[in-house]
């Protein structure tokens, strides 16, 4: 028996990453799935992973209001109610408090903090009914400051106070929805492995000596979606190797 058996999942951002490593992993617990993304040239890779019984993509910017309704409407055509949503787009450029601009702080900030909020509220809207489980993938970056992550800081620290409100809300009006934030450290992910001459200096960053795997964030992600975590709703995960402790 699967943890995950009986249950349909959105994943965003699936196509890569944490939310590829997500996908795989709640097939594997017997969940279907929903993958999300910009990039519809990957989905066929993607898919073609998970197998195409087990899981349907959706094109979606998550940034978009109006992209958000049709992926809910797709799920529950192909594999019925929506029980878990992993809120995982996102992206990332290292800029500071002097000289980032406008457009790139607008950027950072519409998918990785406009992005979850849709979601959060889409969800919230097909969830109330029956429950479910809402889970945000944050960061460390979301508990402390980076000098060299000032947009990605806000951001991630905005999804982190977002996922407290949302679930005192949710618990207030006695959904059974619960809301928790996930938050990692550096992992070896598209976005990260794309700045390789930093690669010694993150790792070093953390007491482990590593970064993490996407797997590793997978599977705190399947505990947030299985039943196993009834109890846990408004919490932050770290996921660091260690990193926060210092």
């Amino acid at each position: 028996m699967g943890r995950l058996d009986g249950k349909v999942a959105v994943i965003t951002g699936g196509v890569k990453g944490f939310g590829l490593a997500s996908a795989k992993v709640f097939i594997r617990e017997g969940a279907k799935v929903v993958i999300t993304d910009v990039d519809e040239k990957g989905s066929a890779d993607a898919l073609k992973e998970l197998g195409n019984e087990n899981a349907i993509f959706v094109k979606q910017d998550v940034s978009k209001e109006a992209e958000w309704e049709p992926v809910f409407a797709a799920a529950e055509e192909k594999f019925g109610t929506v029980n878990v949503l992993l809120n995982n787009a996102g992206i990332l450029f290292f800029d500071d408090a002097e000289h980032v601009t406008l457009d790139e702080w607008h950027k950072i900030l519409s998918v990785d903090l406009d992005g979850v909020m849709l979601g959060v509220q889409t969800a919230i809207k097909h969830m109330k009914k029956n429950g479910g489980s809402i889970v945000n993938i944050s960061s460390i970056a979301g508990l402390i400051g980076i000098p060299n992550l000032y947009a990605y800081n806000a951001a991630k620290g905005g999804v982190r106070m977002l996922t407290k409100s949302a679930a005192l809300y949710c618990a207030e009006k006695k959904y059974a929805i619960r809301v928790n934030s996930i938050h990692p450290a550096y992992a070896h992910t598209p976005m990260v492995d794309a700045y390789p001459e930093k690669l010694k200096e993150l790792e070093s960053l953390h007491p482990m000596g590593r970064l993490g795997s996407a797997e590793e964030i997978a599977n705190m992600a399947l505990f947030l979606a299985s039943d196993e975590s009834s109890f846990s709703t408004g919490a932050e995960f770290v996921t660091d190797g260690g990193y926060t402790a210092q």
